[in-house]
């Protein structure tokens, strides 16, 4: 894809066009298979909310279901074909699969009760009871991409673990999917609160649908969601539900070191100049509803971007609207002062790249891997490095492995089925807790 500048943006939105043809394909299957979710147990049920979903009767407090919307049931062959259609190995595909949307209890960055929807996953076969596996997902700016809605790239670790066994519990995040108000993008803290949320409100949904979980948790996600994966596993280690235990942590491409990494990296040719200013601007419009950076937009944006930029980070814009209506580089897209202050922040700037890292400043006790490439333009490797040095600093050597010359999206396509396969090694050994 170009942008008005004729530079290729190699982010997700490049890679959609060809998703179009599965999500045809599963919207198909979806639309043959939904019956078939009318053999599941039933859930606890009164007027049905506005999304046709069945209204659960006792909820109350964080993590409570408030309601489950059958969204898709595909059987192994049709899973097979949609993880195939994005480049993904499908040995790892030993069941067909059934989909919710789970609609939940949670809380705004601010403390506040709201709610907050995501996709959970069932394998149509396997234990009778279920570990489970949390998948927090990438960068997205449209609500409708999030995986309880979006029939896309958002599935593709959800369906792909399900596949090989597991239950899965992959949350919107706040403001996405059906969830209410805007995305408080790459703010970590409300993210593990929803994420634990989704766990809590998948541990009920399961048990309603006949599938009990275990109480084992393996954390994954990829890109943002790799970050908010350290995150949670290290709310879950330090015990933050005692229904929930941490089994292993195997991130993808997370934006561990903003401050170190990350941000740096956007500046010195490391983060192609497309992406660099598609993160920056979703970060700092998000970031400025949560702490303030700033009065008027036009305090960092240059004209005529600081008329705009804002309204297209609304959760109702696709990438393909947003990257052409920015500029080709951050020089361009920034003041002078806020070009210099991001290379050297301080103040609230710097608070807000702060608030996000030390994520990976715990031991933990499980089984870790940090998957990376050395070629991915979008999050530099060195978040992974850094990291996994963290962890180091803590007496816990963990492995980066490096996927060498994949591009971010490839990365994640080549990782989640050796992740998966990982998985089931750590499942098949060691002591487990029933």
């Amino acid at each position: 894809m170009e942008n008005k500048n004729g530079k290729t943006c190699s982010n997700t939105p490049s890679l959609r066009k060809g998703w179009t043809g599965a999500r045809r394909g599963l919207a198909v299957a979806t639309v043959m298979a939904l019956a078939a979710l009318g053999a599941a147990p039933a859930v606890a049920q009164q007027a049905g909310p506005a999304d046709g979903g069945s209204h659960i009767t006792r909820a109350t407090g964080r993590g409570a279901l408030l309601a489950v919307t059958p969204v898709a049931a595909l059987g192994r062959t049709d899973v097979s074909a949609f993880l195939a259609s994005g480049g993904i190995d499908t040995g790892t595909v030993r069941y067909g699969v059934r989909a919710y949307r789970l609609t939940y209890r949670t809380l705004t960055p601010q403390g506040e009760p709201t709610t907050a929807t995501g996709l959970f996953v069932l394998p149509g076969g396997g234990a009778d009871r279920l570990d489970l596996v949390s998948d927090t997902h990438g960068t997205m700016v449209h609500r409708d991409y999030a995986p309880s809605v979006g029939e896309d790239f958002g599935r593709f670790a959800p369906y792909l673990h399900a596949s090989a066994g597991r239950a899965v519990a992959a949350p919107d995040y706040l403001g996405l999917g059906k969830g209410p108000g805007p995305h408080p993008y790459m703010d970590t803290a409300s993210s593990v609160t929803a994420s634990l949320d989704m766990l809590r409100a998948s541990r009920t949904a399961a048990r309603e649908l006949g599938r009990p979980l275990t109480g084992e948790v393996y954390a994954s996600g990829f890109s943002q969601g790799g970050q908010v994966a350290v995150a949670l596993a290290k709310a879950l280690a330090d015990g933050a539900d005692r229904h929930f235990r941490l089994r292993a942590l195997a991130p993808v491409s997370g934006p561990y070191d903003l401050q170190g990494a990350e941000t740096p990296a956007m500046f010195d040719g490391r983060i192609n100049d497309i992406s660099a200013v598609f993160y920056m601007s979703y970060f700092l419009t998000a970031q400025n509803r949560l702490h303030p950076l700033y009065k008027d937009p036009s305090e960092l944006f240059r004209e005529p971007y600081a008329d705009v930029v804002e309204n297209l980070f609304d959760t109702h814009h696709f990438e393909e609207d947003i990257i052409p209506a920015l500029p080709g580089t951050l020089k361009e897209l920034l003041t002078d002062k806020a070009y210099q202050d991001l290379q050297h922040p301080t103040g609230a700037l710097r608070d807000v790249l702060k608030a996000q890292d030390g994520q990976c400043d715990w031991k933990p006790d499980v089984p870790v891997r940090l998957y990376s490439s050395a070629a991915d333009r979008d999050v530099a490797i060195a978040n992974s490095h850094n990291c996994a040095a963290g962890f180091a600093a803590h007496g816990a050597r963990v492995p980066v492995i490096d996927q060498g010359s994949t591009d971010h999206n490839g990365t994640f396509m080549k990782s989640g089925p050796q992740i998966v396969r990982w998985f089931d090694t750590i499942g098949a050994a060691g002591p487990r807790h029933r």
